[in-house]
């Protein structure tokens, strides 16, 4: 069997294939990015789902994407909790940039960018991904992700800055004291995803104004840091990948069009396209 795993720092899209390629089951752990986890969460994660559970030592090839692998040390403590948990199994581990060039790939050259929990860019020609930028992580880059969005909002919040109905509707959703937030965004290993969890509260209203400019100026904000230093940003297509993205394609449209960028698919959750990826291009299953 081969497993195909898409891991972003709030979940990971798991799909097990038979050997000839045909599916045998798909399932969903907490996300394994080793910059906010113990690597022991990560075999115990495993574990703790069933159909991967009793599978793991049928299963003879993983392919590993994550958030937070783009570093050879990270990528090779991932590995290691891995080949722990698949005994019998080749490991392949890379970052979740990999996995997104693949899973936007349509045959031409092209920029793919991650907006998710996180966010990240890279141009693929369809053989290699180059990186240009690094990756900052959610305390100083991450632009236009969800974590930022969240952030900017709980900043807003507590600096008195939203309008009153949304103030009011905040306090009525979240009952947050600045002694919570501070807590969750300080001593806890996955502060990401806990800054991101807010971004539902914009998602929900993002038909507000004041929702509607804080996002474009985000986009704006992700478009500036992480798509024109790339000297291919005005000729290839930009496609994007992640939950952001999705339900913000309005509005990041509008912000590309204001820069001249031409944003072309965007996918909600890549592993489908990244398992017929695999399945034409490195398993020559078809």
């Amino acid at each position: 069997m081969i497993a195909i795993v898409d891991g972003g720092s709030t979940k990971c899209d798991w799909v097990i294939l038979e050997n000839s390629g045909k599916p045998h089951c798909k399932t969903t752990t907490l996300g394994f990015n080793p910059n906010i986890i113990n690597p022991d969460f990560i075999s115990a994660e495993i574990d703790k789902n069933q159909e991967l559970y009793f599978l793991k030592k049928h299963i003879e090839k993983v392919f590993f994407y994550g958030s937070g692998c783009g570093t050879a040390a990270n990528a090779k403590t991932v590995k290691t909790e891995l080949v722990h948990t698949f005994p019998n199994a080749q490991i392949t581990v890379k970052e979740d940039m990999t996995a997104a060039a693949y899973a936007a790939y349509d045959g031409k050259p092209a920029m793919v960018c991650i907006l998710g929990t996180g966010s990240n860019s890279c141009f693929f020609d369809g053989e290699k991904i180059r990186i240009d930028l690094p990756s900052l992580g959610f305390l100083i880059g991450d632009e236009g992700s969800g974590s930022a969005l969240g952030k900017n909002l709980l900043r807003r919040f507590f600096m008195k800055k939203l309008p009153q109905d949304l103030e009011q509707d905040f306090i009525k959703t979240y009952h947050l004291t600045i002694e919570d937030a501070i807590k969750n965004m300080y001593h806890n290993p996955r502060a990401n995803a806990y800054l991101g969890q807010f971004n539902h509260f914009i998602a929900d209203r993002k038909k507000h104004p004041y929702f509607q400019n804080l996002v474009f100026d985000e986009m704006k904000n992700y478009l500036d840091y992480q798509v024109l230093p790339y000297p291919e940003a005005h000729e290839v297509e930009i496609n994007f990948i992640g939950y952001i993205a999705y339900i913000y394609e309005d509005i990041l449209r509008s912000a590309a069009a204001e820069l001249n960028l031409k944003i072309g698919k965007v996918v909600q959750k890549p592993i489908e396209s990244l398992v017929a990826y695999h399945t034409k291009y490195i398993l020559n299953l078809t």
